[in-house]
């Protein structure tokens, strides 16, 4: 009887034990954070420490910081830093009346986080908020505040593209110090700028553009359900030199396809151009809305008098004129002997109404180049006359 009731006390202080260590967390993240704290080892106590000191209603702000966190970070993150972050993260949630009406989801995942990729950590929050949110006290909705800061950030900061600088992935403060960055430097700096007046933000880019010329990073920020792009020398929303380049991606390679960084586990890792075994970075695969917005682009743009848009689908053969007869393929367009234009069919996936677009001239004559179903180069000749052409089919077998 002693036995089963000294079970009964130990069972019972063990569960209120538990209770009491992530009292106020929601239950889905305790098992994260029993993982995180294994991972974190001697740093576990800071960790701790700073779940333990969070104002009760920011508990879940802060399991969720942890939960997710870089094994790295986790064993070397202070309690003071990861507090610093969550209440300067939870007062942009209260002052700012865009960052109050966000989904939790988006809060945690593009306010709330310190970092971007694999920058060293800077404790940026308090000091960004304090130089930006004087631009956006009286703005009226997110809109103004994205131009707001996006438009003011290079001025407030003094940092301007320059590969002199000291490594690809410089951090904020150090990027401040040496007041250069190029576009991956220059991109943390504006997402951090935004998250820290709490607009919802994230770095995006490509490890190679499908025209060989390298890599890119912008930032993407979330404003009523749909995620736009910008970057540091901004233009406007979903508006840039490199959209043209984006829309060109090849959907079938991931070596060429557009990434968004994300702070919890999603579909893929980001690609480090400058840490290629790096799978660290979260990230999702937005190439398809990159191609989508150049090719409504493309669309939308009033052709002069001698231009006329033509649509080109590659499909398997003759007989599978389908949605699943069609093949994703680069699609090459030459006049003469010079390459003047390409892009990626659309895929077995897309709409039906989906087509590769090209703006060519009228009573011109080009050719389209393209690999066959039998991995040899094909081409077909096209000429164009002055009136509205119909859906160009081509047929890889």
């Amino acid at each position: 009887m002693k036995r089963i009731l000294w079970l009964v006390i130990a069972v019972t202080a063990i569960f209120h034990s538990c209770q009491s260590e992530y009292s106020s967390v929601p239950k889905k993240y305790h098992s994260l954070l029993d993982t995180a704290f294994a991972n974190a080892r001697e740093n576990a106590d800071e960790l701790k420490l700073a779940l333990e000191q969070s104002e009760k209603n920011q508990k879940e702000v802060t399991a969720f910081l942890i939960s997710y966190m870089p094994e790295r970070d986790l064993k070397t993150l202070s309690a003071e830093f990861i507090l610093d972050q969550v209440e300067g993260a939870w007062r942009a949630r209260e002052e700012f009346e865009w960052c109050r009406n966000l989904p939790d989801s988006v809060f945690l995942n593009e306010v709330l986080p310190y970092c971007n990729l694999d920058e060293t950590r800077d404790n940026w929050r308090e000091n960004f908020y304090h130089l930006f949110s004087p631009y956006v006290q009286e703005c009226e909705n997110i809109y103004q505040a994205v131009d707001s800061v996006n438009f003011n950030i290079m001025d407030e900061l003094g940092v301007e593209y320059n590969t002199k600088r000291s490594v690809v992935n410089i951090s904020p403060f150090q990027a401040i110090k040496e007041q250069m960055a190029t576009c991956t430097g220059l991109s943390f700096l504006l997402v951090d700028a935004f998250r820290s007046v709490g607009i919802p933000a994230r770095i995006a880019g490509t490890p190679l553009w499908t025209n060989m010329r390298g890599n890119h990073s912008w930032v993407e920020v979330w404003i009523d359900g749909e995620w736009y792009f910008t970057e540091y020398y901004p233009d406007a929303l979903n508006k840039s030199w490199f959209l043209a380049d984006a829309g060109k991606a090849d959907p079938e390679k991931p070596v060429h396809w557009i990434y968004a960084a994300s702070y919890k586990p999603a579909q893929t890792h980001y690609p480090l151009v400058w840490d290629r075994d790096s799978r660290e970075i979260h990230a999702v695969n937005v190439t398809d809305r990159y191609i989508r917005l150049y090719q409504e682009q493309l669309a939308g743009q009033e052709l002069k008098e001698d231009e006329i848009l033509v649509d080109v689908v590659l499909f398997k053969n003759e007989n599978e004129q389908n949605a699943q007869g069609r093949i994703s393929e680069r699609i090459s367009v030459f006049e003469g002997d010079n390459q003047i234009e390409f892009g990626y069919s659309p895929l077995p996936t897309d709409d039906l109404n989906k087509f590769l677009k090209f703006k060519l001239g009228k009573n011109k004559t080009y050719r389209l180049e393209f690999v066959g179903a039998d991995a040899q180069l094909k081409s077909v000749e096209i000429n164009l006359g002055r009136g509205p052409v119909g859906v160009i089919k081509l047929f890889a077998d």
